[in-house]
């Protein structure tokens, strides 16, 4: 099953570079380095857990939409692109407090 999964996301790796490239008309290896930082900021803020747990996808999928329009809304304003991340990195910060809050509340 591990091996499956492996398998799987390999596959999904190639073609998300494949559109990536595509979008952009070439192929750079460093062309998405800030996506991973979307990726978890999109999780987060869709209800999963840093500490171990579980997500919905329809709570990523939201999560996603979320980071699309802050990125969209600071690209639209001129927001240099290291104050982008220092928002993306206080949203995921907010998220995770508040997660650990209520966690707390819950226990």
């Amino acid at each position: 099953m591990k091996i499956k999964v492996f398998m799987i996301t390999a596959v999904l790796a190639g073609i998300s570079g494949m559109i990536l490239a595509s979008r952009l008309y070439s192929g750079q290896p460093n062309s998405a380095l800030s996506y991973e930082l979307d990726a978890i900021a999109a999780a987060v803020l869709g209800g999963t857990s840093l500490n171990g747990g579980y997500g919905t996808v329809v709570g990523t999928v939201i999560g996603a939409l979320t980071i699309g329009v802050i990125n969209n809304g600071m690209n639209l304003m001129n927001v240099p692109y290291f104050y982008q991340m220092v928002v993306k990195g206080l949203v995921i910060l907010v998220a995770v407090y508040f997660d650990v809050r209520n966690k707390r509340k819950r226990s």
